[in-house]
């Protein structure tokens, strides 16, 4: 679904995204892990069209990002770590005016609302203003307005940011299930905890991919010296 080869990004002097390269295939939840400034957000910008490359190529489901981004689009939903939300905008306002820019089908467009206020429960923010939601709840409006349109692939940029320790657990429950129903999900984090829940990680530091495997592998070739049976309490 995404296949990402050898792509650069320079901001001046600053190589943010040094020719990485790597694949994701459908229904894998795929983790970018870095601490801040490795390049994290760059990457995601990139791979959904916000920024171009310098070099290099983006693919997604097969279609080249920098020559048909409006197709590669259609087939994303990018929540930026800051979800852009109108804050004096009732909730399912917001998520209905994201469906119209959407061209979701006038007729189709209020019953998949109540599809997607209730697969983000958020059934009792309904009639609140945005403005007026816990961060927890304005990164599930985020989301809903993310997967309105019924994307292949879900893109996260540190979503889980600011929230507290229940609703990150709910959050990676609610991934997972997505991942089961066949949704291809790309999602970012610093944290070593969340990055167990991940199929597969991929570690970026300073813009360039220093590891890729699953949770026990990374874990492995970090910790050489712990026991394989004592890999997962390495996250903990």
């Amino acid at each position: 679904m995404i296949k990402v080869s050898h792509i650069n990004k320079n901001f001046g002097k600053v190589h943010a995204v040094n020719d990485i390269s790597f694949e994701i295939a459908k229904g894998e939840v795929v983790g970018l892990l870095g601490t801040n400034g490795a390049g994290k957000t760059t990457t995601m910008r990139l791979i959904t069209g916000y920024l171009s490359a310098d070099s290099g190529e983006i693919k997604i489901d097969g279609i080249p990002v920098d020559e048909d981004h409006i197709e590669a689009r259609k087939k994303i939903g990018y929540l930026p770590e800051n979800a852009p939300l109108y804050h004096e905008m009732e909730t399912v306002e917001f998520i209905k005016y994201i469906g119209k820019l959407r061209s979701i089908e006038q007729q189709s467009l209020p019953s998949r609302i109540d599809e997607i206020v209730e697969t983000c429960g958020l059934a009792n923010v309904v009639g609140r203003m945005i403005g007026e939601l816990s961060k927890g709840y304005r990164q599930r409006v985020g989301l809903a307005a993310a997967m309105i349109h019924k994307p292949q692939i879900l893109i996260l940029d540190e979503p889980t940011s600011g929230v507290d320790p229940i609703t990150r657990r709910h959050f990676w429950s609610f991934i997972r299930t997505l991942a089961d129903g066949g949704m291809t999900i790309f999602v970012t984090t610093h944290y070593m905890d969340e990055a167990q829940h991940c199929g597969r990680i991929v570690m970026i530091n300073l813009g360039t991919i220093v590891a890729q495997g699953t949770p026990g592998q990374i874990i492995a070739q970090a910790c050489p010296d712990i026991p394989e049976a004592d890999l997962n309490m390495a996250f903990i």
